[in-house]
């Protein structure tokens, strides 16, 4: 299947698949061998592809995946070792610092991407897998997911997925997560809020992506970026300037094309010309 212009010049690393149908694009982590750990190759093949496609209207929504039944295991601890003799050589920790910054730029640029994210969680969900899930727009589980902060019990931490995580569920859920290193499952990250849907089997997990992604063509393109970047300014600016230029932002989309055709379909009963 063709990908997005955007996408059709950029040579990806391996350790990501992607796919496209319409406007939806799914990428793959493709390190089914070790439960799709993340390399800092594919920290900065994700990150590739979230910078090539910020300001693509044709796609709307990004699924993230993993490959052979895991979406992924958190860091990879292989990469962290050879970065020992690196730091050693060196004299100094900065090779670690590069590192595991690297993974909270990938996290942020999600976090921030104009489309809908959607995560779909299977096996392990773990560590940096763990963080990844906390920044989706939409996190649909499998029952038997594994989900968990481990970093501790390996004499690490979670740095870079913190605060993530701390917005996603709370400060206090989080510290007995992160403290404790504690393994869960599906229902129990349903009731913490990490994820909005649980499913049992395949078949349940592949017909309510197919009505999300329904869901988020049904969205205008534009309308949907402008409300998912208002909606992150409300956790960092002051409550009047903020709805001052939200009322603002509602005049433009009432008058735009989108607001237009968004409203004469209502009134005439049909679909908008972008549910497509």
């Amino acid at each position: 299947m063709t990908l997005s212009q955007s996408l059709t010049t950029q040579q990806f690393d391996d350790s990501i698949e992607l796919e496209q149908q319409g406007s939806i694009l799914t990428l793959w982590l493709n390190r089914p061998e070790s439960r799709n750990a993340m390399s800092l190759n594919m920290v900065k093949a994700i990150r590739q592809v979230f910078k090539s496609i910020e300001n693509d209207m044709s796609i709307r929504g990004v699924i993230l995946r993993g490959k052979g039944g895991h979406f992924c295991a958190g860091g990879d601890i292989k990469d962290m070792a050879q970065l020992r003799g690196e730091a050693l050589s060196v004299g100094t920790n900065q090779p670690y610092v590069d590192f595991n910054r690297q993974f909270g730029y990938m996290i942020e640029q999600v976090d921030q991407a104009p489309q809908t994210v959607v995560a779909i969680l299977e096996g392990a969900v773990l560590g940096g897998g763990f963080g990844l899930a906390c920044v989706s727009d939409i996190a649909i589980s499998r029952a038997d997911a594994k989900f968990g902060l481990p970093e501790t019990g390996l004499g690490v931490i979670p740095a870079q997925i913190a605060p993530f995580v701390v917005k996603r569920i709370g400060l206090t859920q989080a510290r007995r997560l992160a403290l404790l290193g504690s393994r869960f499952e599906g229902e129990t990250a349903l009731k913490m809020g990490v994820v909005h849907e649980v499913v049992d089997d395949q078949d349940a997990l592949n017909t309510l992506l197919e009505d999300t992604i329904q869901q988020i063509k049904r969205a205008a393109p534009h309308a949907s970026r402008v409300t998912k970047a208002l909606l992150h300014r409300t956790l960092n600016e002051p409550l009047n300037s903020l709805l001052d230029d939200a009322a603002q932002q509602f005049a433009n989309a009432v008058g735009s094309e989108e607001g237009v055709e968004g409203t004469t379909a209502f009134i005439q009963k049909r679909l908008p010309s972008w549910n497509n």
